[in-house]
């Protein structure tokens, strides 16, 4: 880790918490186009469809592997460990934001591993800005046409989409809000499942 890092590591997050710790939006709109007609690519090969996982709640995120917020990947690892029969976490790495996903993407896959035990899919690096170059999973997540209320779009890396059993989004948790938070886990309000 170099010292960069570190320190990005250390001081970013208690600064950027406090700017985005509420920045939680959430919404009972029913989409306007299927969110299960989308695919993404594996960083590994192979396609994922999200028509997979009907009936289980999907938590996108967007992520960089130089972020002060990388830590991020820890704990959702551990949401995704604690909510293993009802949850899927996805990870999309994107280098949108202050260029802190340089890494390829058989680098950000040995990363993710290596520092954090991370099992759940992760995509190809991918374009989750507002764009032409935008992934079709960020075009859903970020127009309202598409998802029913949402239009806004990832304000910094692991801004997290929180998608429900029928396919609609539920709710945009900022950067700020731990993966393993109360507001989260509560969010969730998975039947049996102590929080």
């Amino acid at each position: 880790m170099t010292p960069k890092q570190r320190m990005l590591r250390f001081f970013y997050p208690l600064l950027m918490k406090l700017k985005w710790k509420n920045d939680i939006r959430t919404s009972s709109a029913s989409p306007h186009i299927s969110f299960y007609d989308l695919e993404s690519e594996l960083i590994g090969g192979g396609m994922l469809q999200m028509s997979d996982f009907k009936n289980k709640k999907i938590l996108i995120v967007n992520t960089a592997s130089d972020c002060g917020f990388t830590k991020q990947y820890e704990a959702l690892q551990q949401l995704s460990e604690k909510y293993k029969n009802d949850l899927v976490i996805i990870a999309f790495p994107s280098n949108d934001f202050k260029e802190q996903e340089k890494l390829t993407d058989d680098d950000i896959a040995a990363f993710c591993k290596i520092n954090y035990g991370v099992r759940f899919p992760i995509m190809k690096k991918s374009v989750v800005k507002n764009g032409i170059n935008q992934h079709a999973v960020f075009k859903w997540l970020c127009n309202k046409e598409n998802n029913g209320w949402n239009d806004n779009e990832p304000v910094w890396n692991f801004t997290k989409y929180l998608i429900t059993e029928k396919g609609a989004l539920a709710g945009v948790f900022g950067p700020g809000v731990s993966p393993m938070d109360k507001i989260l886990e509560d969010f969730l309000e998975i039947p049996g499942q102590a929080t």
